[in-house]
């Protein structure tokens, strides 16, 4: 059997993007076929495509690339019965190997990598949660152990994970701080921060301290550059500062920090489909492609000024 598929057989620019025919894998012991009804798109996508990662991630050719959906399951392997022929699903699908993704018609995965979706978003919104949800997730409640009370300073708050980060420390009962261009104060009060600050024409740090002159808990950095170092001032002795981007580069060592690249977790994926049941966690989709205009959006998600989530739609 084949599928219409996004892929590429070599590393480069939105040039080697193809869009046709590929296998569908087979499933085996513990797997499931997932019909894909959703995907969503995300930086790190375009990244990969480009080879930046390839020291960090192997890799096979042809990639599909592509690591978030939400779908049906339409087939079950050997002892896979966590799930059920025909419930809908959602997921973070990176595996060791980045060789198939999520912009395609099928997706053959473990069933450990699945959870329920939640009900109450369409394919499409749900489809915009794993990847940044987990982000966000790991970033917050694990390696940053956000309490309630505390004081958090996201940068790039209105961006994929950005948005679902002021969520979950709302959800946890934090005070959050948001930093995106101008025309996304309004997005990100929506969301729920308390106050919002644009990067541009200020210093970042000086404009936090008047908030809070004490210094915030934790700073969530979706931004890095020079609005990282900016926001470094803000940030209690005490505090921690967790990137998705910065590995270290330029920081003082005496900076609580870390780096998380984040890993598929579906117990996390079923904490977040209850906190979206519960109406604390929303996806805002603002563009919608089909497989064949995959092209249009890699190009959409490299100007790094997306509000919201992009998805694409076999």
């Amino acid at each position: 059997m084949q599928m219409q598929a996004v892929y590429y057989e070599q590393f480069g620019g939105d040039n080697v993007i193809k869009t046709g025919q590929l296998d569908i894998p087979e499933v085996k012991e513990g797997e499931v076929l997932v019909k894909i009804k959703a995907a969503s798109i995300n930086p790190v996508d375009a990244a990969v495509r480009e080879g930046h990662l390839k020291v960090f991630l192997p890799y096979l050719f042809p990639i599909i690339p592509g690591w978030d959906l939400s779908g049906v399951i339409e087939e079950r392997g050997f002892s896979a019965r966590r799930f059920n022929v025909g419930e809908e699903v959602y997921s973070y699908a990176r595996r060791p190997i980045v060789h198939f993704g999520t912009f395609a018609e099928y997706i053959v995965l473990p069933e450990s990598y699945l959870a329920l979706r939640p009900k109450n978003l369409s394919f499409e919104e749900a489809s915009g949660i794993p990847l940044v949800g987990l982000t966000a997730y790991q970033c917050l409640y694990i390696t940053g152990n956000l309490q309630k009370g505390q004081t958090m300073l996201i940068l790039g708050a209105s961006g994929g994970v950005g948005s679902i980060g002021i969520q979950l420390a709302k959800a946890k009962g934090a005070y959050v701080i948001g930093v995106a261009s101008e025309n996304n104060q309004a997005y990100m009060k929506m969301l729920g921060a308390d106050e919002t600050i644009d990067y541009q024409g200020v210093n970042i740090g000086k404009a936090v301290k008047k908030i809070v002159p004490n210094g915030v808990d934790i700073l969530f950095d979706c931004a890095s550059g020079e609005t990282l170092h900016q926001s470094l001032s803000a940030l209690k002795p005490s505090g921690k500062l967790v990137s998705i981007l910065n590995r270290g580069e330029g920081l003082d060592k005496n900076i609580n920090f870390q780096y998380v690249f984040v890993e598929p977790n579906a117990t996390q994926l079923a904490h977040l489909c209850e906190l979206a049941e519960e109406g604390k966690l929303q996806i805002h989709v603002s563009e919608q492609y089909s497989l064949e205009n995959a092209v249009e959006a890699f190009k959409q998600i490299a100007t790094h000024h997306t509000t919201g989530k992009i998805v694409i739609v076999p």
